[in-house]
């Protein structure tokens, strides 16, 4: 993220800096020319100096580079832990780790700082040095000049303090130009490494898309392993996959089952021998689903054809969700879908696929996200009916489907163990007895009355297809209500507010005030100099010598005032910097989900790397500048007017005219510059998605829409650049020519004044500020113009300062003690949950769950299981009604307290990058010896002791772990926090049965006296719950225990119990 937002910003300056480079060196040549033509030999001091000023600056230079390594590296370190903390900012909040990742973060940042300081300050010595360079420059000049016998006389003290001047603004870019280089060659270097590192190899499978083979999929005797410092993770794999074949790739918890697929679609590093023929489609195990609608994540590119569209979204099982989405099929769905549910985010991918008309479809167990129902219908019509021609490799811990296939791959540690026929692997493998052992005791429950089990599928009510009205007037008004909102940008002149805010941090107005002070000094003692020389070159009372000696006696204290400027600006950006990021971690960090849900990571991203890369390395000096330059400016038309007043005739009308000109150009650059940063969001936000389903880019052979994607992109953002850059040109145009007319107006009065009015010393300095006036004038308003553009990355940062939070951490008032909850009673009163503020509820419960009791939630995908878990732990606070745990009201007490107290095992087993030590207790409260405890009793312990112990890297999302396993870490958490609260959210839904049950015993006998609250699509998870909460369009239908509710005539729970045995019974188990 870091190489394209910043590092090529900052390649892309180059050019522009590179070409101050030369053109510096001429100016200077052309200087030092005017100077051997004033003083001689003596301008062998001026080379002397300017040479020994280079040569001083040479070792920092080298430290600067150096410097903004550091510095870059610092920050990805910050942006990688922010990219992974605010993508997983769900699991953050559950666990109650906002401070905790929040004080990482502000770790780096320190770091980050503290490389920052030193490169700053390098900069600020630079700027002194160069700064100082003319006075020490014509200070050494006039020494020469007495021991050469050169006379001091108006005429060449004044051409060579006039030639000084108009390179002077030369001068005081080298530093500029230097840091830019530097910070272009860095970036060109960290960007060349990345381009340099190793790429996946997709050419070591052999792909023919267009061919037509009887065996689709070919591997012979390979290995294959995701690192090649590590064991073979797949070993000896021989496959033939005959064309139209159904393929059922099944085992325990990290065989190597999701890596198989990834071995097959060319992701593995090391795969030679791997042959596929065929278009193929892939459906992940992790969905991955792009910011935009629900039509849009379908067609993935492809053209709109209705009828098959249609079919799609029966085959699917997505028309009731759509009919409950507010705009159908144009809804837009959050980041990550975000605003989806686990089983609505597998059924579009599977619509992905299937639209996609593929030959090979691999598909890693998308089915265990839905319950039984919709799972029967998905397997009937979808797998069996619309890919019956298809061949299909189909990984599944769902043991009752395995019959149905035509074969069945049966794998344990990375090795193919059995592949046969259903009924060949029961009769003849000990390991599939197993597998199929485990599921049946899972399903051991007392049956009851099937309602329809006649046929050989389950009878599903044909549904119309509801796809939203595509009318102008329809798109428009979804567009309007959508859960993704567009960027806020403001439109409107802010004028001070920005400056204010920047200011406002930590003494910044005493800071500015200082520099504007240090600034003035610097600046009178110029004039000093050039006033002394005016009264005196011709003073036959003072001597050559203290002529020299005072004008170098006040230049050395204006060097001093100088570098006090240089380190005010530098302390001020730094204190700045830090309390900025500061705020806007902590509104980050205490904004509500909803938050995250509505805006793109990327666009958040965009402003914390960009945005804050401006406002730490350009807006301090900047602003420190513009000061300087707008002093310098009117000081020097103020000795003008005051030697040559009749030039206010000229000179008020030409400054009417540049504040008219500013004020004309800053309201088309700040806009300019607010839509480059907005551009700048979009290409975060696309490439963080791109990069997140990378796999499944590839696996459609995608990549070169998602590139050309991102060049449109980037080329909208550097159309806005070009055009900023375009309009500065524009105002320096025109300012060069006011300038030109003052300076013409006040070397015309001059020649006007009668004899004798100005001494020729006093005519010389007047004429000398007049001819750097030009240089002056610019430059002073370049730099106000460049600071309000900078200014803009504070106001947009300011923009997420001022997020709505949640409710306060810790409520001082209601301190809850150390041993709350103590009982696990929660009590459900009248309580009611909306999303949308004058929406109807989407949620409405009534009941009470004992201390102590298991309860299990079961119901339809979408009828608002999840949100009851979110309104436990105060993801969305109720909008009537009242959680009750252990007599206390949840909604007064704090966040921390609550969620700190809860267990929660998710439904997404998200795992950071770090360690194992670090997943399971990031806060470091547990020792390592409590920690293998865990892991024996989540039977972790052995293949973890195979890798690094505790050390073992985990990478970021976990994904160098199985899903099974990463959901088994998760345990791990809930065991070492011991809560008395323990909530599993479809927590086994992608392990096999034999790990379930493991879970579930290991929860029976840790929890026995914790309240345990289960969601679950398998039904036999939760038939030894003490009761049963049936949950239907957010509605409690049914609350009660298990059996009485599977005696009862009508019960819902009885539904969906008839129809997991429907499965059951058809897999003859």
């Amino acid at each position: 993220m870091n190489y394209l937002i910043v590092d090529a910003y900052r390649v892309g300056e180059f050019p522009f800096w590179f070409h101050r480079t030369w053109t510096t060196g001429l100016q200077l040549g052309i200087a030092l020319t005017v100077l051997y033509n004033a003083v001689g030999p003596a301008t062998i001091a001026s080379v002397f100096v300017i040479v020994l000023t280079v040569l001083l600056n040479a070792p920092l230079a080298k430290e600067q580079q150096n410097f903004q390594n550091k510095l870059m590296e610092a920050q990805d370190l910050r942006l990688k832990t922010m990219c992974e903390s605010l993508a997983n900012m769900k699991i953050s909040k559950l666990y109650a780790w906002e401070n905790h990742f929040k004080g990482v973060i502000g770790e780096f940042r320190e770091l980050e700082l503290k490389w920052l300081s030193a490169f700053q300050l390098g900069k600020a010595y630079t700027s002194v040095l160069f700064w100082a360079s003319p006075a020490l420059v014509s200070a050494a000049t006039f020494l020469a000049c007495y021991f050469l016998g050169v006379p001091l006389e108006p005429i060449n003290v004044f051409t060579f303090v006039a030639a000084l001047r108009l390179v002077q603004d030369p001068i005081n870019h080298i530093p500029n130009v230097i840091g830019s280089v530097i910070q272009a060659r860095i970036a060109f270097s960290r960007i060349n490494e990345f381009l340099g590192a190793s790429e996946l190899q997709k050419d070591q499978v052999w792909m023919e898309y267009g061919a037509l083979s009887q065996y689709p999929i070919l591997i012979k005797s390979v290995c294959f392993s995701w690192n090649s410092s590590e064991n073979s993770n797949l070993r000896n794999i021989n496959l033939m996959v005959k064309s139209g074949t159904k393929l059922a790739i099944c085992g325990e918890v990290g065989s190597g089952k999701s890596s198989l697929l990834a071995a097959i679609l060319g992701e593995v590093p090391k795969t030679d021998g791997v042959q596929v023929c065929g278009k193929t489609a892939y459906v992940s195990q992790d969905a991955w689903i792009q910011t935009g609608s629900v039509q849009d994540n379908i067609l993935f590119g492809s053209t709109m054809d209705k009828p098959r569209y249609e079919e799609t979204l029966k085959l699917c099982s997505l028309l009731h969700d759509l009919k409950i989405l507010p705009f159908g099929d144009l809804t837009q769905i959050g980041e990550r879908g975000a605003n989806l549910s686990g089983g609505q985010k597998q059924r579009i991918q599977l619509a992905r696929a299937l639209y996609h008309d593929a030959d090979i479809y691999l598909l890693d167990d998308p089915i265990s996200a839905v319950d039984a129902h919709t799972a029967t219908f998905l397997f009937n019509e979808y797998v069996m009916g619309a890919l019956s021609e298809k061949t299909v490799l189909l990984v599944t811990h769902q043991v009752e489907f395995l019959h149905a296939f035509d074969s069945v791959l049966l794998m344990s540690q990375g090795q193919i163990v059995h592949a046969a026929s259903y009924q060949e692997l029961l009769s003849s493998s000990r390991e599939f007895q197993n597998l199929v052992n485990a599921h049946k005791g899972a399903a051991n429950f007392p049956n009851v009355n099937m309602m329809d089990n006649n046929g050989d599928k389950c009878s599903f009510k044909r549904e119309n297809v509801v796809v939203y009205d595509e009318g102008k007037e329809s798109i428009k008004k979804a567009e309007s209500s959508q859960v993704i909102r567009r960027e806020e940008r403001e439109i409107d002149d802010t004028r001070l507010k920005p400056y204010l805010m920047y200011l406002g941090q930590n003494r910044g107005y005493m800071y500015s005030i200082l520099v504007a002070i240090a600034n003035i000094a610097f600046t009178s003692g110029q004039l000093a100099q050039n006033s002394w020389l005016a009264a005196n070159v011709q003073n036959p009372s003072v001597s050559t010598l203290n002529l020299v000696l005072v004008y170098m006696a006040i230049g050395i204290c204006s060097v001093i005032f100088l570098l006090f400027r240089a380190l005010l600006a530098v302390d001020l950006g730094l204190q700045t910097s830090r309390s900025l990021f500061s705020q806007l971690l902590t509104a980050l960090f205490r904004a509500p989900l909803s938050f995250f849900h509505s805006t793109p990571i990327g666009r958040i991203l965009s402003r914390v790397s960009s945005d804050l890369n401006v406002i730490d390395l350009d807006v301090p000096l900047t602003l420190s500048f513009s000061i300087s330059a707008t002093l310098n400016a009117y000081i020097n038309l103020g000795v003008l007017c005051f030697f040559t007043w009749p030039i206010l005739f000229v000179v008020a009308p030409v400054i009417v005219t540049a504040i008219r000109l500013q004020r004309y150009y800053l309201a088309s650059s700040k806009e300019l510059m607010r839509i480059n940063g907005t551009t700048k969001s979009l290409i975060a936000n696309h490439l963080a998605e791109s990069i997140s389903g990378a796999v499944t880019i590839r696996a459609f052979k995608h990549e070169e829409r998602f590139s050309a994607k991102l060049l449109e992109l980037i080329d909208n953002n550097a159309s806005s650049a070009f055009h900023c850059f375009a309009a500065t040109e524009w105002l320096t145009q025109r300012l060069e020519i006011m300038a030109a007319a003052i300076l013409s107006s006040s070397a015309f009065v001059i020649t006007l004044l009668p004899q004798g009015t100005l001494s020729s010393g006093v005519a010389g300095m007047v004429f000398s500020y007049g001819l750097s006036l030009n240089m002056l004038f610019l430059f002073s308003i370049q730099n106000q113009c460049s600071l309000a553009n900078q200014i803009i990355s504070v106001e947009r940062l300011s923009q997420f300062m001022d997020i709505v939070s949640e409710a306060p951490d810790i409520v001082e008032d209601n301190q809850l003690p150390d041993d709350w909850p103590s009982v696990g009673k929660m009590v459900f009163d009248d309580l009611e949950v909306k999303y949308i503020q004058d929406a109807s509820p989407v949620l409405g419960i009534s009941c009470t769950f004992q201390g102590g009791d298991k309860i299990g939630i079961v119901g339809r995908i979408g009828s608002g299981k999840t949100t009851l878990i979110n309104a436990i732990f105060r993801l969305v606070e109720p909008s009537g009604g009242t959680i009750i745990i252990d007599d206390q009201n949840i909604a007064t007490m704090g966040l921390h307290d609550l969620r700190s107290r809860i267990g929660l095992i998710p439904q997404d087993p998200i795992l950071f990058n770090g360690s194992i030590r670090y997943n399971l207790d990031p806060q470091g409260r547990f020792s390592d010896k409590q920690i293998w405890e865990v892991l024996g009793k989540c039977q972790l312990d052995e293949v973890i002791k195979e890798k690094r112990g505790l050390d073992s890297p985990v990478v970021e999302g976990g994904s160098n772990w199985s899903m099974g396993q990463r959901q088994l870490l998760c345990l791990g958490r809930v065991l070492l926090r011991r809560s008395r609260i323990l909530i599993l959210d479809e927590a086994t839904a992608s392990i096999d049965n034999a790990t379930d049950a493991v879970i579930q015993k290991i929860i029976r006998t840790e929890f026995k006296d914790s309240t345990v609250i289960t969601i679950a699509h398998r039904i036999p998870t939760v038939m030894d719950c003490t009761r049963v909460l049936v949950v239907n369009d957010g509605k409690m239908v049914e609350y009660d225990q298990p059996q009485k509710l599977m005696e009862t005539e009508g019960s819902f729970f009885k539904e969906l119990i008839n129809e997991y045995w429907l499965q059951i019974s058809r897999a003859g188990l």
